[in-house]
């Protein structure tokens, strides 16, 4: 359910259509995309625009109840892993609500891509930079 406004028409119309546990994939450049989820290309040049840009972006127009994150982002990209685990508790904090991430190897991640209405793909260029956002509601 949209909570805001969005510039990006293509993503602000998947969300204003995500139904309650529908999923939407936010990935880095190199994620494979599968050919049955709509595909919205964001990525202009390697790291342009980044992940954290666009998760943020995101999660302030969708309702979200919960997460899906390779196991591989936290050791192989830390950094990163941090900050996406500092956005998701202050976003549960916002929302009012408990936001359930779950960890699965990268190759489960890749395969549950294909349920997500949706894979938008950033410039980002640093590893593991994905993650499947599952839609709450806001009532």
């Amino acid at each position: 359910m949209k909570k805001g406004a969005l510039l990006n028409s293509a993503i602000s119309s998947l969300v204003s259509r995500l139904g309650h546990t529908d999923s939407v994939t936010i990935g880095d450049a190199g994620l494979p995309i599968p050919s049955g989820p709509e595909r919205i290309d964001l990525a202009l040049t390697q790291g342009i625009p980044g992940f954290m840009q666009v998760v943020e972006t995101v999660t302030k127009e969708m309702q979200v109840e919960s997460a899906i994150i390779a196991e591989e982002i936290k050791s192989h990209n830390p950094r990163l892993h941090d900050e996406l685990s500092a956005l998701l508790d202050l976003l549960q904090q916002r929302q009012g609500n408990t936001i359930a991430v779950q960890y699965v190897s990268h190759q489960q991640f890749k395969q549950l891509t294909q349920r997500s209405h949706a894979v938008i793909r950033s410039g980002e260029c640093s590893p593991y930079a994905n993650i499947i956002l599952g839609a709450g509601v806001t009532f």
